[in-house]
């Protein structure tokens, strides 16, 4: 059995007797972030889930092209980190409700580009307050120098992510 060498019979962090690496999720980053950010996307859905009659998809897909009008759905995609069938469907179920607008790029014919419709801006205009409001209680918890604190690490996971996916992992 591995040992830490400072307490007899501890066995290495990662590690169960057979000397096999572990894993405990509920100390493994990817898995708890996960979970968190589950959980805020959850407590933001159902504030307008039943307003709006919309999913988190749509509302990622709303969050982004309220930001970045002009977007392809490729670039939505990319931008939120879902995939591309989900951000598809969510297009798919967002034009037909008339929330989202489809036009072709002014440069390239070929290209087409999301919009918020009116509709949509006023659904971006209701619910990104309500979101900013329960980003605003989950960080009263902290100081403004753990707020930045976390802002730098979050960035650097970010970079961190980024070097991985260069690298092919």
């Amino acid at each position: 059995m591995a040992t830490t060498g400072k307490a007899p019979g501890k066995t290495l962090a990662g590690q169960d007797g057979s000397g096999v690496a572990t894993l405990e999720l509920e100390r493994f980053l990817p898995y708890r972030l996960s979970l968190l950010s589950n959980r805020i996307s959850q407590t933001i859905a159902d504030l307008y889930a039943d307003r709006f009659g919309i999913g988190v998809t749509e509302w990622r897909v709303i969050a982004v092209l309220g930001r970045y009008a002009g977007l392809s759905a490729n670039e939505v995609a990319e931008r939120t980190a879902m995939d591309k069938v989900a951000v598809s469907r969510a297009v798919a179920r967002l034009l037909e409700r008339g929330l989202i607008e489809r036009d072709t790029h002014g440069d390239d014919r070929r290209r087409s580009v999301l919009a918020l419709s009116g509709e949509g801006l006023a659904v971006h205009a209701q619910v990104a307050p309500l979101a900013l409001d329960i980003e605003q209680r989950l960080l009263a918890g902290l100081d403004a120098e753990e707020r930045g604190q976390l802002q730098r690490l979050l960035d650097k996971l970010g970079d961190g992510i980024g070097r991985l996916e260069s690298s092919g992992g």
